[in-house]
């Protein structure tokens, strides 16, 4: 059976799941912000450590719409280093929401200086918002860029700034 609005065509089939479907992605979201965040002593390395290309998908909480992008995440280490995979779920515990770019690079800057108590954390994220691409303005190819830094790093804003983007390329 076939029904139209606004002069479109459904198909009922397709439809008919959609409100099962939708609960099933709002349970996945809410779990997926679950995760144990492991640390360990730092013996003895002193140099920034850095995860790039890390790549996310999370809702924009003006219009409910995808953006999605890669995030890069660099930081000092003091007397704890975790896993490096720890760093991707990290991020994925913040996109897990409805929420702002904005937010979202400022949250995983915030939660890292506090498991980690760095000397300092850089983070960098760069996302397409689907709001921009298919809605109002519709520019297909621009990217937001976020950043957040605290530590060391903010105080020497310009070279660290530098030393990252050189080493995130």
């Amino acid at each position: 059976m076939r029904f139209t609005i606004n002069n479109r065509y459904f198909n009922k089939e397709e439809l008919a799941n959609t409100p099962k479907r939708i609960r099933k992605y709002y349970k996945e979201l809410k779990n997926s912000s679950k995760f144990n965040f492991k640390v360990f002593d730092n013996q003895s390395y002193n140099q920034m450590i850095i995860l790039k290309d890390i790549e996310f998908a999370s809702l924009c909480s003006h219009h409910l719409l995808p953006f999605i992008g890669k995030a890069h995440v660099g930081y000092l280490p003091n007397k704890k280093i975790c896993g490096i995979s720890k760093l991707a779920r990290a991020l994925d515990k913040f996109a897990s929401k409805p929420q702002l770019q904005e937010r979202l690079t400022n949250d995983l800057a915030k939660f890292l200086q506090k498991q980690l108590s760095p000397l300092g954390v850089i983070v960098v994220i760069e996302a397409q918002h689907d709001c921009m691409r298919i809605r109002g303005i519709k520019k297909q190819n621009a990217v937001m860029i976020t950043s957040a830094i605290t530590g060391v790093f903010r105080e020497n804003i310009s070279q660290a700034r530098h030393e990252f983007l050189e080493l995130i390329g």
